[in-house]
């Protein structure tokens, strides 16, 4: 199972919409294994296919590594997903992303979710959730359709933030550092920050 390359910021094809897959085959299971290997090495808790630049509607996601690193991997892989209900109540969480690295914002999103999906055999399901797992299934998602967590934060704190990986991305240099943040940084805290 290779890693994949994770694409970042200002890369424009974080804004496509993924095609739906057409059969769960060895093809589709491949890329879910990739995916998690990439996502569990890079390290994160969720992972799109369009963050490693596949045009197809798959996401990857594993909150129980979050919570304890000495835990057990539970990786949930879902083709097709879409969020069947969601909650009027709101629950707020500081998400990052993989695609947009050192950077942390708080976002509010439905509380709970419904979602259906295919599994890795090609059963159709569905996962009710709440709290980080459904806050992961709900950023995941979004990637398929070419939204970033920074689209649910004010427009001035996202043009600032793609500004700096615009001018990164001309200059060739790394990913621009975000100053440390400090107590927030601590990822046992509830609500503390994840990379999906």
């Amino acid at each position: 199972m290779p890693l994949r390359p994770i694409i970042t910021l200002p890369d424009k094809r974080l804004r496509l919409v993924a095609k739906p897959v057409a059969a769960i085959d060895g093809e589709v299971r491949a890329l879910m294994d990739d995916m998690l290997e990439t996502m569990y090495e890079a390290p994160g808790i969720g992972l799109a296919a369009t963050q490693i630049a596949v045009d197809a509607r798959v996401i990857v996601l594993d909150v129980a590594k979050r919570r304890d690193d000495s835990a057990r991997a539970d990786p949930i892989c879902l083709a097709n997903p879409e969020i069947l209900w969601a909650s009027e109540e709101l629950s707020s969480y500081e998400e990052g992303c993989l695609s947009i690295p050192e950077y942390y914002e708080e976002v509010f999103r439905p509380a709970a979710v419904r979602v259906g999906y295919f599994d890795r055999e090609g059963r159709r399901r569905e996962i009710e959730a709440d709290g980080l797992l459904a806050t992961c299934l709900q950023h995941e998602i979004d990637h398929l359709n070419g939204v970033l967590f920074i689209d649910h934060i004010s427009r001035l704190k996202r043009a600032r933030i793609i500004k700096k990986f615009e001018k990164a991305a001309k200059l060739d240099a790394p990913e621009p550092k975000r100053p440390p943040r400090g107590s927030r940084a601590d990822a046992q805290k509830p609500g503390a920050a994840s990379d999906f």
